[in-house]
């Protein structure tokens, strides 16, 4: 089941007192940016954080779940409605996945 706007949109709005956030949509399913780098997932209208150092810290009950069949476990965010814990762990995760590769132009 793909994920709503709407739901997408009630977390952009918990994250909205942070500068440069951005998202894209695939496959149904959403990819949160926070500075270029990937925050969160978005995968049938739950929010997903890789178990990084940083989010297990902070997230330690939380349980690991797939995105999608076949993908690696990550960390289910349940308690989207705290915006301030939401803020939080996007800085704290910030320094801590590599930044993206740079694409190859034809």
């Amino acid at each position: 089941m793909p994920s709503s706007k709407e739901y997408l949109n009630y977390i952009l709005d918990q994250l909205s007192p942070l500068s440069e956030i951005s998202y894209r949509p695939m496959m149904g399913e959403y990819i949160i940016y926070y500075k270029g780098k990937i925050a969160f997932e978005i995968c049938d209208n739950r929010l997903l954080v890789n178990p990084v150092p940083a989010a297990l810290k902070m997230l330690p009950n939380a349980p690991l779940e797939p995105p999608y069949a076949g993908a690696k476990d990550m960390l289910l965010v349940e308690n989207v409605d705290d915006g301030e814990l939401l803020r939080s762990l996007v800085e704290k995760i910030y320094c801590e996945p590599p930044a993206p590769k740079p694409r190859k132009t034809k």
